[in-house]
């Protein structure tokens, strides 16, 4: 009906300045026609008219609404659209069959054209009337639709105020001679969403356009925090450089100190003591130099501005930093462990006993007799002490294998501890 109204309708509203007036009972008739074809053209304006505002208030609809009702309504209007275009079209024909212009035309004409005009007429009406009925039923649909559209227009808003923050935060650090390619790729990759987010709810629904927005505002967000902090990352990088390049060399003395620290061990204890530490003055030096060698290729990349592969390296060379200090310090720890031992080897196990004699005093709380599933691994600890020290009788005694037995003793003891608290709700 929309494309040809105007048309239509113009036919429909011919002036009367041209007629050629004629007295008595056929002019009569000829103006009633007249009057019938001018209250037909109205009727058929204003259900064009309420045709065109209900097709948006049922895209409104349909753009922020998925739901079963929603989609019954653009199935209603378009029932409704067919209705329409039927009644249109005999009023068009209508208006086509009869020239109440024409000098000759008849009485009869006259009158046929007046009844046909009225009945057209008359169907529009009781059509608009459908459709007046329609829209009124879709008012809550409508009333919730809008207010879901009006998040979007705020949330669009938004997002391309977030990405104009990005790209200026971006001008600024490019300014003081940083790249920040990674982040103007992050950006750029931002266009393909402000797209679909400019084609609207329309298109998109509401939902899922709110949804985009405000991911393109958290991304934009994102690159515009890190393109701030941009200086003050490069500025922390190079001071972790400088640390770890400090860190290594001092690895690489203390390494290098770690081959008396075996002598002793090998002059004063059994080889079972520190045979396992053998490898650690060399593997020290390589692990160092490989760190030396990681922190150069940081170096590059940190004057390319390759700040991932930045990051991702100096965490490598923490890493293997803290693997060959652990490394070093071990033969230290172990021969000042060994000489205490050495020299009292009760205190270890008066360490031992301890834990266990607090052991069997809480498997005994409340009890006259111990719950065997405590108190046999706590005997078999006390068995297990009085080994241990039997095995430091002799010239060699195996030390190292005495301080972690009663390490193991201890865990062991812990074990039943934390099971006792565990059924007495403790722990």
């Amino acid at each position: 009906m929309d494309r040809g109204m105007a048309d239509t309708y113009g036919r429909g509203t011919v002036t009367t300045a041209s007629r050629r007036w004629f007295g008595g009972r056929d002019e009569s008739r000829r103006a009633d026609a007249q009057a019938a074809k001018d209250a037909a053209a109205a009727a058929f304006y204003e259900l064009d008219t309420a045709q065109r505002d209900l097709r948006i208030s049922i895209e409104t609809i349909a753009a922020a609404d998925g739901s079963p009702a929603a989609r019954q309504a653009t199935e209603g209007f378009a029932a409704l659209g067919q209705r329409i275009d039927q009644v249109s079209h005999v009023y068009i024909e209508a208006v086509d069959a009869h020239d109440l212009d024409r000098a000759e035309l008849e009485a009869s004409a006259a009158t046929r054209a007046r009844d046909e005009l009225t009945r057209a007429r008359d169907e529009l009406v009781r059509v608009k009337g459908e459709l007046d009925r329609f829209a009124q039923s879709l008012q809550p649909l409508l009333d919730k639709a809008e207010t879901q559209l009006a998040r979007v227009a705020p949330a669009r808003e938004r997002a391309r105020a977030a990405l104009i923050g990005a790209s200026d935060a971006l001008d600024a650090v490019r300014a003081k001679g940083m790249r920040a390619d990674d982040l103007a790729a992050r950006l750029a990759a931002l266009g393909p969403e402000l797209t679909k987010l400019n084609q609207g709810a329309a298109r998109h629904g509401v939902q899922e356009t709110v949804q985009r927005a405000d991911r393109i505002l958290r991304d934009a967000e994102a690159i515009r925090v890190e393109a701030a902090r941009l200086p003050e990352r490069a500025a922390e990088i190079d001071r972790r450089l400088v640390s770890l390049r400090t860190r290594a060399q001092a690895l690489r003395n203390r390494a290098d100190r770690v081959d008396p620290v075996l002598s002793e061990l090998r002059r004063r204890f059994s080889a079972a003591c520190w045979q396992d530490l053998q490898h650690v003055p060399d593997e020290a030096v390589r692990d160092v130099s490989r760190a030396e060698e990681r922190l150069r290729e940081a170096g590059v990349a940190r004057d390319e501005q390759r700040w991932a592969d930045v990051g991702a390296l100096i965490e490598a060379v923490r890493g293997a930093l803290d693997a060959t200090d652990e490394a070093v310090s071990a033969a230290q720890d172990r021969l000042t462990r060994l000489e205490a031992v050495a020299r009292d080897p009760q205190a270890e196990v008066e360490r031992t006993r301890f834990a266990i004699r607090d052991a069997q005093r809480l498997a005994m709380a409340g009890r006259t007799v111990p719950d065997p599933r405590h108190a046999r691994p706590l005997d078999e600890a006390v068995a297990r002490v009085g080994r241990a020290l039997e095995g430091l009788e002799g010239r060699h005694p195996d030390y190292w294998a005495f301080l972690q037995e009663m390490e193991a003793v201890r865990v062991s003891v812990n074990r039943v501890v934390a099971g006792i608290r565990e059924e007495l709700g403790h722990g």
